[in-house]
């Protein structure tokens, strides 16, 4: 998968994991692309630990799903740490 396929992945995954969490989450497109980005590289290395292999091809379901999986955890990790840090 090039740069710019793995960019659109990981704005879409962003996208997609913000629309699953409840509540509000800041920032704009511009951070949905840098956690998804972030997201998809950890849903890469989780899938690569757990099903032998990471990201595959761009339409591949795995891809996707793992990138998403990975968009949420990164989006709970900074709901967190914003979340905390304005307290």
């Amino acid at each position: 998968m090039g740069f710019l396929g793995f960019l659109l992945l990981g704005l879409i995954a962003g996208a997609i994991a913000k629309a699953i969490l409840p509540g509000r989450q800041g920032g704009g497109w511009l951070l949905t692309l840098v956690l998804g980005v972030v997201g998809a590289v950890l849903g890469g290395w989780i899938g690569s630990l757990i099903f032998g292999g990471g990201l595959g091809d761009f339409f591949d379901l795995r891809t996707w799903l793992l990138s998403i999986l990975g968009a949420v955890i990164v989006l709970l990790i900074f709901g967190a740490v914003t979340r905390r840090s304005r307290v």
